[in-house]
């Protein structure tokens, strides 16, 4: 009875978000609490939510203050040199736009942290693709599978947590599985090209000039026309500080604010209006913003390179070092305390919005592994293995991951789950390291699940509805997951 009630709130809840009839917040309260009752154990549920806020409370922690602290580095400058590097490359071709988008997840994806590469990558891309109408869950999607496939690191928590799981080195988990993860990164990268291809038959391509950002002419703005043609200044008033976007030849008369391209409504690319604001276009690349410290750059990099090596030697908590670091960053940079409230005034939409679905997700997560659903859901899966597919636990773990590392978390799965596996392949002659090396093939997938506090932060800096995210991502990077474990099985890792 458990194992269908767990199974029917998260579909229930991931249908309700997704069909946008709840928002994700009260769905993940709200469900989860109406299920607590139907299991016959509403009176526990202030226990399963106090102890599931327990659980999540560093992470929410380590969130908020993580939003502070990248919040100033971008508001002073330190990411300016890397996004004007990936715009130039990127220029004005939706294509080029979705492979830098993979390219600079990867990249930032090196220190381990999901949330850390979501405010990064949002941050430098999301001025572009807002200003040429391109399909927002485009960039949300590519971020999360090329981070899901760059959360296997090491140092960033899934092969940890198999290697302690099962009393293995995490260096002979992970090693081997190098190339089946390069094959999966080089197919995100791939699958990134052909949605920018598609973009760009959708959108068509438009050029900038070499450098994006630079101070135009008083009285003046800036048009960009179709594929060719050249910047061109127009006398007349601004609606904003970037380039101001104008139809191809043939698709009607330029003005002073956009003309927004046909978006043909699609499950690829959801039709979405974007929010035009006087000022929010290119603002993270204005090389005149007050926020900008160019006397404290190399103090501020240097501080960052401190902050993510203490993460990944794991010297303190993490939520500890995101609040020294956000704390010194404040005080070194904006001395005077009406300068430090502005900043944390700045940043506290992101961070309401993060942490409260944070704290809602620890309802979820509580009632889920409280009640004890989440264990029948995976015993019941394991027990349904056929006994023909024992040879091929590594295989089965592999395939498993996939939905459970969706529908659990990393704990639930690699403590729970994993070491059950791994008995029952052990039975049959499947060495544990072949268990662990299958158990990360599910973490494209994983990254895009609501129990994930990063997805969050990145929805939420993106400006794009959860459903709309999870309708698109899932099937592409499920795909993704398939492509790992393929290669994995060809290489003979798995």
């Amino acid at each position: 009875m458990l194992t269908i009630l767990g199974f029917t709130m998260i579909a229930t809840f991931l249908v309700l978000i997704m069909l946008k009839k709840m928002s994700p917040i009260a769905a993940l309260v709200l469900i989860p609490a109406l299920f607590c009752v139907f299991v016959g154990k509403g009176a526990h549920l202030g226990d399963y939510v106090i102890d599931g806020v327990t659980s999540l409370a560093p992470t929410a922690a380590m969130l908020m203050f993580a939003i502070v602290y990248f919040g100033v580095m971008i508001d002073v400058g330190l990411f300016d040199p890397i996004v004007r590097g990936i715009l130039r490359f990127c220029k004005a071709d939706p294509l080029r736009i979705v492979v830098g988008t993979a390219v600079l997840a990867a990249i930032v994806s090196l220190d381990g942290d999901g949330s850390t590469t979501f405010m990064i990558t949002v941050s430098a891309m999301y001025p572009l693709y807002k200003r040429l109408k391109m399909s927002l869950v485009v960039m949300t999607g590519v971020a999360a599978m090329a981070n899901g496939v760059m959360n296997t690191l090491p140092w960033g928590g899934p092969t940890a947590r198999a290697a302690t799981a099962l009393k293995l080195d995490a260096s002979d988990i992970f090693v081997p599985m190098i190339p089946a993860l390069a094959v999966g990164l080089v197919f995100v990268i791939a699958l990134a090209y052909v949605l920018g291809r598609r973009e760009r038959t959708r959108l068509g391509v438009l050029t900038l000039d070499d450098v994006l950002v630079e101070e135009k002419p008083a009285g003046s703005e800036t048009v960009l026309v179709g594929a060719g043609a050249e910047k061109t200044p127009r006398n007349g008033s601004t609606t904003g500080t970037g380039p101001v976007a104008s139809p191809a030849p043939g698709g009607g008369s330029g003005s002073g604010t956009d003309t927004a391209r046909p978006q043909p409504p699609s499950d690829e690319t959801p039709d979405r209006t974007p929010d035009e604001t006087p000022d929010g276009d290119f603002q993270g690349l204005d090389p005149h913003r007050a926020t900008l410290r160019p006397k404290l750059y190399w103090f501020n990099a240097l501080l960052t390179v401190v902050l993510l090596t203490a993460m990944i030697m794991e010297l303190l908590p993490i939520p500890v070092l995101f609040l020294l670091g956000a704390a010194t960053a404040l005080t070194v940079n904006f001395p005077h305390m009406p300068d430090q409230k502005a900043r944390i005034g700045a940043h506290a939409e992101n961070v309401l919005n993060v942490s409260g679905m944070v704290f809602a997700a620890a309802v979820f997560t509580g009632v889920l592994q409280g009640t004890g659903m989440v264990d029948h859901m995976a015993e019941w899966l394991v027990a349904n293995i056929p006994d023909g597919m024992g040879p091929h636990m590594a295989f089965v773990t592999g395939v498993l991951s996939i939905p459970l590392t969706y529908f659990m978390s990393n704990d639930g799965f690699y403590f729970g789950i994993v070491p059950v596996l791994a008995e029952a392949g052990a039975a049959h002659g499947v060495s544990p390291l072949e268990i662990a090396r299958a158990s990360l093939v599910g973490q494209p997938l994983h990254m895009s699940s609501p129990l994930v506090p990063a997805v969050y932060v990145l929805v939420g800096m993106a400006k794009v509805e959860f459903g709309d995210h999870t309708r698109f991502v899932v099937k592409w990077a499920a795909l993704t997951s398939l492509v790992v474990l393929g290669a994995g099985i060809l290489f003979g890792i798995v």
